[in-house]
């Protein structure tokens, strides 16, 4: 009997260190597996990089570093509903997996899954409520879903922590310009360019140009649109801003140059047609105009290209073809004011203020307010002159 035991103990201490042998093999196996599938990942060679992670779950199945890399793979391919099942099979064995949550998370948003990203990262925060990089994805997952308080909140607890947080300050401003809120906008999107005065992306001047384009302090945005186009002379937003601005300050000259720049790399844009055609119009430019919005009909129907056509009209004189136009237009979009005030004015000059009266008491009657619909009705009735 005691031999025997003497040799069971001695078969014990001889095997446990092959065991621990094996196993540090095996994890070292593993170790260098995940290194090179994540090396192959940064590089883009993403198939290459599933190959090397499939091999991890050979050696050891629901390893959280091949299901997480997995899920990574899938995720920069933009297969997001396969990435969440490669995370959530990570998670169902290694809960609170911070990778595996960051990358399910991202997958939600992707999907507009907004609520359940939400869910998720505040799971994140539980464990580390002072991580900036998951308090600014909830703050921006709440400004997606339209949650301005808690949005503005998380926003906030950032900059509290890292004063000039880009990510923070830029949310901010998008969250007070989504809500129309636009001089706030403006004090984030500035602070932004303060901060990175020397090297600011070109998106924080066309947001600062847009901010000052709301507030109609149009002379104010264009230095913001000049400065953008300096970096990039194509660029579509800086373009726009700019041709705006001009046409708020009524300098329609200056706009038509920038509608035209914009045509030049985008001749088929009919929104950008129209809106040349309007400047030519408000320059008394007709046949100009005429030619702007019969383009843009030609791409398909657009109601301020046949607005356009009919204003022409009723500025040559020719009230009876701009009443059939803008009539027509009224069936079509009953609710914009701007029609039946230029239908109104068509009667006007054509001495049916009877019919101007009625026309404007229709879009009343809809119970849509419109001052300028108020305040010309109130002249007609009092017998004042329209403005």
């Amino acid at each position: 009997m005691e031999n025997r035991s003497t040799s069971i103990l001695d078969e014990q201490l001889v095997a446990q260190p092959e065991e621990q042998t094996g196993a540090s093999l095996k994890s070292a196996e593993i170790a260098e597996l995940s290194k090179k599938g994540y090396a192959l990942l940064k590089e883009n060679k993403i198939e290459d990089a599933k190959k090397e992670f499939s091999k991890i779950l050979v050696i050891e199945d629901n390893n959280n570093y091949a299901l997480v890399g997995l899920g990574d793979s899938e995720r920069k391919q933009g297969r997001f509903k396969n990435a969440i099942n490669h995370y959530t099979r990570c998670l169902s064995y290694h809960p609170g997996n911070n990778y595996a949550l960051f990358g399910l998370a991202d997958c939600y948003k992707a999907l507009n899954q907004y609520q359940k990203a939400i869910g998720i990262w505040e799971q994140y925060l539980l464990h580390d409520d002072r991580n900036i990089t998951v308090l600014t994805r909830v703050a921006d997952a709440y400004r997606k879903i339209h949650d301005f308080k808690k949005s503005k909140e998380l926003y906030l607890r950032v900059l509290d922590m890292e004063e000039n947080n880009a990510y923070a300050l830029i949310g901010l401003g998008h969250l007070h310009y989504d809500f129309r809120e636009y001089t706030d906008a403006l004090y984030y999107w500035t602070r932004m360019l303060e901060v990175n005065e020397n090297a600011v992306d070109i998106r924080v001047l066309t947001s600062i140009g847009n901010c000052h384009r709301k507030l109609k302090s149009f002379d104010k945005g264009v230095c913001y649109f000049e400065r953008a186009l300096k970096m990039d002379p194509k660029n579509f937003y800086a373009l726009f801003g700019l041709a705006d601005c001009y046409r708020g300050m009524n300098q329609q000259y200056r706009s038509i140059e920038y509608w035209n720049r914009i045509l030049e790399i985008d001749p088929t844009n009919k929104v950008i047609l129209t809106r040349a055609g309007d400047a030519y119009r408000n320059m008394g430019d007709y046949a100009t105009a005429t030619t702007y919005y019969e383009k843009a009909l030609d791409i398909e129907f657009d109601l301020y290209a046949v607005l356009g056509l009919a204003l022409i009209s009723k500025g040559l004189g020719k009230y009876d073809e701009a009443i059939a136009s803008l009539t027509r237009l009224i069936q079509q979009d009953s609710k914009n004011y701007r029609l039946y005030v230029d239908l109104a004015d068509c009667y006007i000059k054509t001495g049916q203020k009877n019919k101007a009266v009625e026309t404007l008491q229709d879009f009343q009657r809809q119970g849509v307010k419109s001052i300028a619909v108020s305040e010309m009705l109130s002249r007609l009735q009092m017998n004042q002159p329209i403005l």
